[in-house]
């Protein structure tokens, strides 16, 4: 095995523990010991990072170019006289680096990153392609969202079909902008979609996202894209309830600025409870998804709680102290509660903690 120097050093702790302990002899804990390697080098890291920024690259050329006044001209002679003909040519650019993507995943499976660009390219090619095709059906209904259906659905099966997250992450955000579009359609662009503005709305679909992610998480044929789910699922949930913190259910932004802040308080509640509750099933279940984003968006509610209501009422030094002393305590009994379990395993009396 070749692992970094995180795993590497993590795996010889244990050893050199099974072996202080003589679960394993010292014989077989050297042959342990040189049954793998430790990378001197990440190259995997440098090829992903590498990838990354010639795809932000490849976006300010696209950019350069559009800012260009003679090829924009050239493209609008080019491909503006007949949306259909941009729409059809653009679909078909996108097939082939969907077909190149593919042919190269079956000869070259070891070169994730750089597949993961080609395949990355056809999903702008076919952005492009549905853009074009919304121009020329368009009836002036303003109903764009089923276009962002069809991603949704192109990109849906492109991402199952290829095992690719990336192209499943891009299926997940047109989803999520179907959803908003429709419904803002549905109330024909009113504030309102069955007593929910956006955020509510937005902390409904993540749940859903989330359900539909653990209801599925045992099929295989969607244990490849399952994590990419979760993920933007999380996403999708935090942010709006975040969202909601700020604004509340409040209709217009007129509404908002004459409400008063201590009336969301309930909703500053709710992303706290949520992040704690998140922060503890990743604790309980070793999620570090769960985890990351329960402490994440703690911290954000935190900081949220205090500028919206207590920015006049109590001095920030104080209020962090509090926050401090809390923490603390509960690290405190966390880490008692842990010294309990580590002794009674290792078969060690500890007198009780009188300090």
């Amino acid at each position: 095995m070749k692992l970094n120097k995180t795993q590497g050093n993590f795996l010889r702790g244990v050893i050199e523990r099974w072996e202080a302990e003589g679960t394993v002899t010292t014989d077989t804990a050297n042959r342990l010991k040189t049954s793998y390697t430790v990378r001197s080098f990440e190259w995997k890291e440098l090829a992903k990072y590498s990838f990354w920024i010639a795809i932000v690259c490849a976006v300010v050329a696209v950019g350069s170019v559009l800012a260009d006044r003679l090829i924009m001209e050239f493209l609008q002679k080019l491909f503006l006289s007949s949306y259909s003909l941009a729409s059809g040519f653009f679909a078909l650019l996108a097939a082939l680096t969907y077909y190149w993507g593919w042919r190269r995943r079956q000869r070259l499976p070891y070169k994730i990153f750089s597949n993961e660009t080609i395949l990355f390219l056809g999903v702008v090619l076919t952005a492009v392609s549905i853009g074009y095709l919304g121009a020329a059906i368009d009836t002036g209904s303003g109903h764009y969202s089923l276009l962002l259906l069809l991603a949704t659905f192109v990109y849906g099966f492109l991402g199952l079909r290829f095992s690719s997250s990336m192209v499943w992450v891009f299926a997940l955000l047109s989803f999520g902008g179907w959803f908003g579009a429709e419904t803002g359609y549905l109330t024909d662009w009113g504030r309102y979609f069955l007593g929910m503005n956006y955020p509510v709305r937005f902390v409904v679909f993540g749940v859903a996202i989330l359900l539909c992610r653990f209801l599925l998480r045992e099929k295989r044929w969607f244990a490849e894209v399952s994590s990419a789910t979760y993920v933007v699922g999380m996403l999708y949930f935090f942010i709006a309830l975040w969202l909601l913190s700020i604004f509340g259910d409040s209709s217009s932004f007129s509404s908002w600025y004459s409400t008063r802040q201590i009336e969301l308080w309930y909703w500053n509640t709710l992303i706290l409870v949520a992040s704690v509750a998140a922060v503890y099933a990743g604790l309980r279940w070793d999620d570090v998804v769960a985890r990351g984003f329960g402490i994440s968006f703690f911290l954000l509610g935190i900081y949220t709680l205090y500028f919206s209501l207590l920015w006049d009422v109590m001095h920030v030094g104080l209020f962090f102290f509090i926050l401090a002393v809390s923490f603390w305590l509960l690290g405190r009994k966390a880490e008692k509660i842990w010294s309990l379990e580590f002794f009674a395993r290792d078969g060690r009396k500890i007198e009780k903690d009188t300090n």
